[in-house]
């Protein structure tokens, strides 16, 4: 099968299901977010920060289209579908799967969004921003799996077949 590429809002449960699905195929788990913490020796939020919204999303993109795994679950992070060459790199690598929810799940999943690294445009809502890429999340994803109101086997389970 290649790898498992999960894409999702923040808050989605990416990671989470990512580490479970990892270990229930004997594969290996990385998330993507820490990749670029360990290259760049910075937490997303100092990235973004002194890079800007799409300084921040250009390396993002070119970190993520540079992986090279086989084996794999990989954790995105939710802004990863803005790069065009990554996600069309994860669709040639392995199976891109979208973990959907909507909003009003994901709106109570979510703490501080800052803390949490999420690339915002001055004055975009949580809601804008999830009106913005649940259409790119659906079109680079091989397949969609409906999280709301599952649990962590549930959706392992689902992906795993």
């Amino acid at each position: 099968m290649g790898n498992i590429i999960l894409t999702g809002m923040p808050g989605a449960g990416k990671s989470t299901v990512g580490v479970v699905l990892a270990k229930k195929m004997g594969y290996r788990f990385m998330d993507s977010d820490l990749v670029i913490q360990e290259r760049e020796g910075k937490l997303l939020h100092e990235l973004i920060r002194e890079l800007g919204g799409e300084g921040f999303l250009q390396l993002e993109n070119e970190i993520n289209a540079s992986i090279r795994t086989d084996r794999s679950v990989i954790a995105t992070g939710g802004s990863a579908v803005y790069g065009k060459e990554a996600m069309e790199h994860f669709r040639q690598i392995g199976t891109v799967v979208y973990l959907s929810l909507p909003y009003d799940e994901i709106e109570k999943r979510l703490g501080d969004l800052n803390e949490r690294g999420v690339v915002l445009a001055p004055g975009q809502t949580l809601q804008d921003l999830y009106r913005e890429r649940v259409p790119l999340y659906e079109s680079y994803a091989h397949r969609v799996i409906d999280c709301s109101g599952k649990s962590i086997r549930e959706i392992v389970g689902e992906i795993a077949g």
